[in-house]
């Protein structure tokens, strides 16, 4: 029963911050397929306003160091998970339901539908928006970054908390 808490509050919270995101989708142009970003990056509207690489691979490590520590939260001082092996399972089934909430409800169901997040010059390019193989591909990479964050976490609570 407690999964099923945990995982509505930490999908509820992605959403939240996916949400505030949201607002300025240009600063989150990587997170769109390839040819909507090519297209973007040729606008003039757009060009003092993309986010340089650097920004982007900030964005993702600081996201990522911050999705360790909530886990490692909640693995050690909710679950009370003391083991490497406790702490990396339950933390990567937690990670996975997220990572599956975002790719079906929040990419597939509400990004490429939603009309906000269409940049100006880029209408055309429904087929794009609605790569769903873009946002599954994008599933199978959070995982294979889950295992990475969730092996981190459980090392960290094994050996240090």
């Amino acid at each position: 029963m407690i999964i099923i808490v945990e995982s509505i509050i930490l999908c509820a919270l992605f959403t939240l911050m996916v949400f505030i995101m949201s607002r300025e989708p240009i600063k989150t142009l990587y997170n769109y397929p390839p040819k909507i970003q090519e297209r973007v990056k040729s606008l003039d509207e757009y060009k003092d306003k993309i986010p340089t690489q650097e920004n982007k691979i900030i964005a993702k490590v600081f996201a990522s160091i911050l999705f360790l520590v909530i886990i490692c939260f909640i693995l050690r001082y909710i679950n009370g998970y003391t083991t490497f092996i406790e702490s990396f399972g339950y933390g990567f089934v937690l990670w996975t339901v997220v990572n599956l909430y975002d790719a079906i409800v929040l990419d597939i169901i509400w990004f490429c539908h939603d009309k906000h997040f269409v940049f100006k010059g880029t209408e055309d390019m429904v087929k794009e928006y609605h790569n769903y193989w873009f946002h599954i591909k994008g599933f199978f990479i959070g995982e294979m970054l889950a295992l990475v964050i969730c092996a981190a976490a459980g090392v960290i609570i094994q050996f240090v908390l």
